[in-house]
């Protein structure tokens, strides 16, 4: 599992000025931790809630609207690192409430892909699964086990029969993790995708973020 605890503050400025607090989904630490080091983007920190929240996307604005409470008094600026992600607009409302800015799209296979790239594919590729290195990581923990096809595997079919293909968005180079993506998609019985798409639209909106607060 991501550390969370271990990537939840770096550097704060005592003052806030000129610091942006990047309030993340736990699934993304890792790729915003890479970006602000390859960037150099140190007046931004980092914020994870966890990461399971994505297999409860209905808890999410309440646990965005409490974060953005208890930092708001520290930072210039919060960025909000979710796209909609399940929450059916509620997530998009709540910022506009608050005042704050998100990653726009629908999801992080979205903004990975890029957004419009994504939606370009959709209308041939509604029954592809997907996959970011993250989930690949943690596929037990945020999808076999979740979902009981460690202790029931004749429930694959309820849950996978209508897709034809596993799809790994990858964010990096890595053999290991290619292979195990392509373990995922045999277990799940499905045709394997690799499909690198390094950090897409999140370095575009993160390194808009950093340029405003120079």
């Amino acid at each position: 599992m991501t550390d969370d605890a271990a990537l939840t503050r770096e550097g704060l400025a005592p003052d806030g000025r000129g610091r942006v607090l990047l309030l993340a989904c736990g699934a993304l630490a890792h790729e915003i931790l890479a970006l602000r080091r390859a960037n150099g983007w140190d007046h931004l920190d980092l914020r994870c809630l966890p990461a399971i929240l994505h297999n409860h996307p209905e808890r999410i604005p309440a646990a965005v609207e409490a974060a953005v409470a208890e930092h708001r008094g520290a930072y210039e600026r919060i960025f909000v690192v979710y796209a909609d992600c399940g929450t059916g607009g509620r997530l998009a409302a709540l910022c506009d409430r608050l005042g704050v800015e998100m990653v726009p799209g629908p999801h992080c296979y979205a903004f990975f892909e890029g957004n419009a790239a994504f939606a370009a594919r959709a209308e041939t590729e509604f029954a592809a699964f997907y996959l970011t290195d993250f989930l690949v990581r943690q596929f037990d923990a945020f999808v076999w086990e979740p979902l009981g096809l460690d202790r029931h595997p004749e429930l694959r079919d309820a849950y996978f029969g209508h897709y034809e293909k596993l799809v790994h968005l990858a964010q990096t180079e890595d053999p290991a993790l290619a292979a195990k993506a392509e373990d995922c998609a045999r277990r799940l019985g499905l045709a394997f995708e690799r499909r690198f798409t390094g950090y897409g639209d999140l370095e575009r909106v993160l390194a808009a973020q950093a340029a405003r607060s120079r």
